[in-house]
């Protein structure tokens, strides 16, 4: 294997400004999923950690540090955070590679290109919002100003570290609030070094905080926490209806999902080009793994294409190559931990023992590495009705369903409590109108498989989660609130 050179990993919560352990002392391993090894011991915030920074985040935003700041000059320092974030980009790609086991190729073309994208488009949107006056008659003014919501919770998923870090962070901020966030426990490592290189671009003190720690613990002070305005979460729909619930229980917070998927990927009958669906089907299916909220993971052919796709799709699945996630030629890397390579190979033999045929892989990979890894894997002869096509799998798993008729597929696609991508590939305008109105997701993309770019609202339908959206000039809208000032102007 390729090793990497450890660079200087901050292991301690930033509160306040200021690198600290957690109050209790305690500490939690993060280790390498490609070899099973440790990589560093992380300070366990608690309870008490998080009500210090949410102290300090309070303070920060009251005494108007940064909230009062002109959108001018909060734009400044943000963009010189993305230029930061541009500098460093290699020892973030590096630090989201070794703790998630992530591709270092995706890393450095991927997620911190877009990373820095986001840090910068944000704050290039900073004094291009508008305040708006009502139309009403000469005797009152009415005014409608967009305010920061206060005081931010952003609690990360471990698939995309810096990234989803980006998506929350930068409106947040731009917006002029206080932010906290709590990274996911398995992937904490490139979330810290962002704190720090906040404060190097001139971010004040208790205006970006992280306090790493455990969902039960961290994540759950942060949800229930009085004095927090707002939590936006990314991560399971079941962790979701968590935060749902220390919300309602506590100050009735807002609180914005953005949960899990069972993503369907409608190839029609006149889809001609199939080695560019094939190419689109096995990106969708094991990019990062499959560890991604809009995995394709169900593939709903029609019948009369299906075994000419399929055999496209086993030959294109050979370049998936399974390895090292530190060697540029790696494709898929490992699972991200130990009881997840379990959960993803029990998915694949529940579908052996439903009826389902494995057309390629299907098995471990790699065992001797000491890592997670599994191979690429593609079922044929699924039905709607497995485990495997309903529940999310999170691995770099396909499940084929052949259909005969337009609305019969569509109807499949349909049939899933998740919303949250969907994809269809046709040759026809109409149809792929249509198709893209009938599918119920927040995002449809036409013969492609895309999440759009950081100027389209990113979000689900149903139990893919609701209250808001990442990206666009949407992700404004959970950051802010709307006031209304009326001034009588009567003589």
């Amino acid at each position: 294997m390729v090793i990497a050179a450890n660079p200087n990993f901050r292991t301690d919560a930033f509160i306040d400004g200021t690198f600290r352990p957690a109050l209790s002392g305690e500490r939690f391993a993060t280790e390498n999923p490609a070899t099973g090894q440790k990589l560093a011991d992380i300070a366990a915030g608690e309870a008490a950690d998080i009500d210090l920074a949410v102290t300090a985040a309070r303070r920060a935003f009251a005494d108007g540090r940064w909230s009062r700041r002109s959108p001018a000059e909060r734009k400044a320092v943000v963009l010189r955070l993305a230029d930061l974030i541009e500098a460093n980009a290699e020892e973030l790609a590096m630090l989201d590679s070794l703790e998630a086991g992530k591709p270092i190729t995706d890393c450095r073309e991927a997620d911190l290109p877009e990373t820095i994208k986001a840090f910068r488009w944000y704050a290039e949107a900073a004094d291009k919002l508008y305040d708006s006056i009502a139309p009403t008659g000469h005797d009152a003014l009415g005014m409608i100003f967009r305010e920061p919501i206060g005081v931010v919770g952003a609690v990360l998923p471990w698939n995309f570290p810096i990234m989803m870090a980006a998506w929350k962070v930068a409106p947040a901020l731009t917006a002029g609030n206080s932010v906290i966030v709590k990274p996911a426990e398995l992937t904490s490592l490139s979330t810290l070094r962002l704190a720090e290189l906040a404060a190097e671009a001139g971010v004040p003190d208790g205006v970006f905080n992280v306090v790493p720690g455990l969902g039960e613990t961290a994540g759950q002070a942060l949800g229930r926490h009085p004095d927090v305005d707002m939590v936006s979460f990314t991560g399971s729909t079941e962790v979701g209806r968590m935060f749902l619930r220390y919300s309602s229980e506590s100050n009735l917070k807002e609180i914005v999902l953005e949960c899990g998927g069972k993503s369907p990927q409608v190839v029609m009958a006149d889809a001609r080009d199939l080695d560019l669906v094939a190419d689109n089907i096995v990106l969708a299916g094991f990019a990062n793994m499959g560890e991604n909220c809009t995995c394709g993971s169900r593939l709903i052919v029609h019948r009369s294409v299906r075994d000419d796709l399929l055999e496209r799709i086993v030959a294109k699945t050979a370049d998936w190559t399974v390895g090292d996630p530190q060697d540029p030629e790696t494709k898929i890397g490992p699972m991200i931990e130990a009881p997840h390579l379990d959960k993803v190979l029990g998915y694949i033999a529940s579908g052996r023992e439903e009826g389902a045929r494995v057309v390629v892989g299907g098995e471990r990979a790699m065992p001797d590495s000491g890592g997670y890894f599994v191979e690429p894997t593609v079922f044929d002869g699924v039905d709607n009705s497995m485990k495997i096509a309903r529940e999310e799998i999170f691995g770099p798993v396909i499940s084929t369903i052949a259909f005969d008729s337009e609305d019969e597929g569509l109807a499949i696609a349909n049939a899933t409590n998740y919303g949250l991508h969907a994809a269809v590939y046709t040759n026809d305008l109409v149809t792929a109108v249509r198709a893209a109105r009938t599918l119920r997701a927040g995002t449809v993309s036409v013969n492609a498989y895309s999440e759009g770019d950081i100027t389209t609202p990113f979000g689900g339908f149903k139990e893919s989660g609701f209250g808001g959206r990442d990206k666009g000039l949407e992700a404004f809208d959970q950051y802010t609130e709307k006031k209304t000032v009326w001034i009588s102007v009567k003589p």
